[in-house]
């Protein structure tokens, strides 16, 4: 690791306020949900679910690029996030926690509500999600300049971006104008499948981490061999990466394929935020120049962290026991 490198990480993408609650599979009945899945509503209907609950709920930051930055951030590494919040009391809150977890916040201020998901998490650790976009999806392309990427070594652009192309090319453009490097989370097969018809493009000119799971590498490359798919994956890219849950993942670079390893411990009580907490380890080791096996090494670790705990924010102890591993 050099001295006086560059190693910020600036994340762009949806500020969403995570709300979490425990409730019985009745509750859910009773709410006409089927469990699992996601189900878009409006700011009123989680303040009407809110109200039929006792249960105290958990109130962390959320959005998939955030999740990442503050893993960057409680790793003890340079971290920013570009997004947009309410001027409510859910905003204030987003920023005051990712302030808390040393991430420097441009995060402008709209006057619709702060975007939030609501999960009701039922006693087999399923989670089932209600999500209302908010001030998120109001972040102006014409207000994203390179300035906010300075002093960047990755820019880390959430994949759910796609479904705003204009926001999209804004931030990757800006991004690759301040010379950092850029990564990509395809962030679902559903992203690939509709934003299909550019996706490509982007990739060949502005990517060079290129990050997906089993499912989105499939829908854009169309192999379900891992080995053509990771190789698929690296052709227009520097890193590339599969990532396979339990059985760990790969990461090509260099025309070498790395396969790393997922840690074994303990059976997983809830999944989310595993994906983003796993690219926060392997952009961090990545940042501060560290080998490919290293970086999947810390990677895997906060992947198998998160999975041990309700939502995608890590308590101190886990963090400890990663840092470790640096």
């Amino acid at each position: 690791m050099t001295e006086n490198r560059i190693t910020r990480i600036t994340g762009v993408g949806s500020a969403l306020v995570d709300i979490l609650i425990n409730e019985s599979d009745q509750f859910l009945t009773n709410l006409g949900k089927e469990k699992g899945g996601m189900t878009l509503v409006e700011d009123k209907d989680i303040e009407l679910i809110l109200a039929r609950t006792n249960q105290t709920p958990v109130v962390v930051p959320g959005g998939a690029a955030c999740n990442t930055i503050v893993g960057v951030g409680n790793l003890g590494g340079n971290a920013r996030f570009i997004g947009r919040r309410g001027n409510d009391g859910y905003g204030q809150a987003f920023e005051k926690q990712i302030v808390k977890c040393n991430v420097e916040p441009i995060v402008s201020i709209s006057d619709s509500p702060t975007g939030k998901v609501l999960s009701v998490i039922t006693p087999d650790a399923q989670r089932s999600m209600f999500t209302f976009l908010g001030a998120s999806t109001e972040l102006d392309p014409k207000l994203i300049f390179p300035d906010m990427f300075k002093d960047t070594a990755i820019s880390m652009i959430e994949g759910y971006l796609l479904f705003n192309r204009d926001l999209m090319m804004a931030a990757i453009k800006a991004a690759k104008a301040s010379g950092s490097l850029i990564a990509l989370d395809l962030a679902s097969f559903e992203v690939v499948n509709a934003a299909r018809d550019i996706l490509e493009d982007i990739i060949k000119n502005y990517v060079d981490i290129l990050i997906a799971n089993e499912d989105e590498a499939k829908a854009y490359t169309g192999y379900e061999d891992e080995q053509k798919s990771i190789k698929a994956l690296s052709q227009h890219v520097a890193y590339a990466v599969l990532k396979l849950g339990k059985r760990g993942s790969y990461v090509s670079h260099n025309n070498t394929i790395t396969r790393i390893f997922a840690l074994s411990g303990n059976a997983p009580i809830d999944t989310t935020g595993a994906g983003d907490l796993w690219a926060a380890g392997f952009l961090f080791g990545i940042a501060h120049g560290f080998s490919i096996e290293k970086s999947g090494q810390i990677a895997s670790a906060c992947g198998y962290e998160v999975c041990q705990v309700m939502g995608a924010q890590l308590p101190c102890d886990a963090w400890e026991r990663i840092k470790k591993l640096i």
